[in-house]
């Protein structure tokens, strides 16, 4: 159960926060663009079985891979694409929050 709360409430709760501290003018865009990065789990779709809740996400899935993370992470300097780098490297921190509490 502890497990579930850090993991979804760094998914939805660390994004709602800096949208509210940082991008106070433009909260709600900011923090849809930051929700936007659930994009990536689509990748679990290529996973058998589908969801094993024992399985880390980090290294496992293509959009989870240590490559993707260095483009995420790559995300964050420009300012264009500043605010959805943010989102990918957040859920990216959930995902490997989650593998460390398994």
């Amino acid at each position: 159960m502890a497990r579930e709360f850090i993991h979804y409430g760094i998914h939805f709760l660390v994004p709602l926060l800096l949208s509210l501290i940082f991008y106070k003018k433009q909260w709600l865009k900011s923090y849809l663009i930051f929700l936007s990065a659930f994009i990536i789990d689509l990748d679990h779709l290529t996973a058998t079985p589908l969801f094993d809740p024992l399985r880390c996400s980090i290294g496992f899935h293509p959009l989870h891979s240590y490559l993707a993370i260095g483009v995420y992470i790559s995300l964050l300097v420009p300012s264009k694409t500043r605010l959805i780098g943010i989102g990918l490297c957040i859920h990216i921190i959930a995902d490997g929050c989650d593998c460390l509490l398994m």
